[in-house]
């Protein structure tokens, strides 16, 4: 089970990438995750042959299960940096997925 974030093309690409690094650090603290540690994936879109693809960055953090997922997005501290993901996204909302591998 993979939890993904779309954040969309920022509007203010700077700060975008100034608040991200501050939110990560925020998901380690709020999740325990040790800062040496990255038990995700951050992918950033490039300009393709269609032009700016509508998401600039994909944040991808697997789970062994839906369970294990939903626990950690119920406690308090995700909720938290689901808060602060929406907070920085300064181009809209991002987009929350679960999806699994198949």
């Amino acid at each position: 089970m993979n939890l993904i974030v779309l954040y969309p093309q920022p509007t203010d690409l700077e700060k975008f990438e100034s608040e991200y690094s501050a939110h990560v650090k925020l998901l380690h603290e709020k999740t325990g995750i040790p800062n040496d540690v990255k038990p995700y994936t951050v992918t950033k879109f490039l300009q393709g042959p269609e032009g700016k693809p509508p998401f600039y960055q994909m944040f991808t953090m697997p789970f062994d299960s839906l369970e294990a997922l939903n626990e950690v997005m119920s406690s308090s501290g995700m909720q938290e940096v689901a808060a602060d993901a929406n907070r920085i996204s300064t181009g809209g909302a991002p987009t929350i997925l679960i999806g699994k591998l198949s």
